[in-house]
């Protein structure tokens, strides 16, 4: 269209005519009387809208997305750090109750024995030391620790302590081969020498070659003269194996320890021994023996005469057949024939 007088006039015309609609859009609210317009402008126009829309929408979400993916990273990456830090929590949760209840059996048995001990936690094993079974704790002199102090746990008896440094100590495990402590029998009280032999039952050489010993009584350390480096009464493990005693001197037994030690972890040094010997008071209790079912047969007397008399009758009516046969095998005549015979 060229630039005329008119064409400026249609213009400005238009112009005020757009104002005044509005105008009076505005004015009308919701009875406005242009809605009937606005819809029939919908109508037409809506669909060439959707499809405009639908053409520019997945290039203005790839927009959005890019412009959002930094922010939904770090979400990612935050959610997966608290997650690793749950588990952890979890984890470490566990483990401390079950450093609780190791510390709670170990505290039993020193009440129970009456010993002074110091609590430690197990750092390494065995390889600083060459082929010992040996363990290293966090505690040394500084803590009041010496050489040849008795170790135990909440199960039982550890080892003694070889080597001491200002806050370490090297405990001997009583697995290890050079290891021997002196043990006492559960109410028989046979002494004898329990020896290491690595990850097999320690073994006990009783100096009674005739003492009556079973599978599954149970031994003490015997204690040491002065206390060291064993005091009394400290559970040393169950008899898995008795040999025959074929008229020896001694008698050799065979120990499962109490102590599990491929996981040893909290230990405690007994560095104040007891006052007098607590005997057999620190082992646990026996485990009750499992009752064994026994089933009850009950009879009843009624129906036992039913029976009785049922049998009865049985035989005798097996006996009055067996007669009958004998006696027409026989060629005697029965009661039939008898009777006929006199009505002759």
């Amino acid at each position: 269209m060229r630039d005329t007088r008119e064409s400026r006039l249609l213009l400005v015309l238009l112009v005020a005519i757009a104002f005044a609609l509005i105008t009076v859009d505005i004015r009308g609210g919701e009875d406005s009387p242009v809605d009937g317009a606005r819809g029939a402008a919908a109508a037409v126009f809506g669909p060439v809208e959707n499809g405009v829309s639908s053409a520019v929408d997945p290039v203005g979400n790839a927009i959005a997305a890019i412009r959002d993916s930094g922010e939904r990273h770090d979400r990612m990456a935050e959610l997966e750090r608290q997650n690793a830090a749950l588990k952890a929590k979890l984890g470490s949760d566990d483990r401390n109750r079950s450093r609780l209840n190791q510390l709670n059996k170990m505290l039993k048995i020193a009440g129970e024995g009456q010993y002074g001990i110091k609590g430690a936690e197990v750092i390494a094993i065995g390889a600083a030391q060459g082929f010992s079974w040996t363990i290293t704790i966090d505690i040394g002199a500084n803590d009041g620790v010496q050489r040849d102090m008795t170790v135990l746990n909440g199960d039982g008896l550890v080892g003694r302590v070889t080597t001491v440094g200002p806050n370490t100590a090297t405990v001997l495990l009583a697995t290890d081969p050079d290891f021997t402590v002196g043990t006492r029998m559960e109410g028989s009280d046979e002494l004898g020498f329990a020896s290491g032999q690595g990850d097999r039952p320690l073994r006990v050489e009783l100096l009674n070659g005739k003492a009556q010993i079973k599978k599954g009584d149970r031994l003490v350390t015997f204690g040491s003269q002065a206390d060291k480096p064993f005091v009394p009464g400290v559970p040393v493990g169950v008899v898995s194996r008795v040999d025959p005693s074929g008229g020896d001197l001694t008698r050799t037994l065979y120990v499962t320890p109490f102590v599990g030690f491929s996981k040893l972890d909290i230990v405690g040094v007994v560095v104040q021994t007891p006052e007098k010997d607590p005997r057999d008071t620190v082992l646990p209790a026996k485990p009750k023996p499992t009752p064994t079912p026994t089933v009850t047969v009950t009879v009843t007397p009624g129906a036992e005469n039913a029976e009785s008399a049922g049998n009865a009758e049985s035989a005798e009516n097996a006996e009055s057949a067996e007669s009958a046969e004998s006696a027409e095998n026989s060629g005697a005549p029965t009661d039939g024939e008898s009777r006929q015979e006199e009505d002759q």
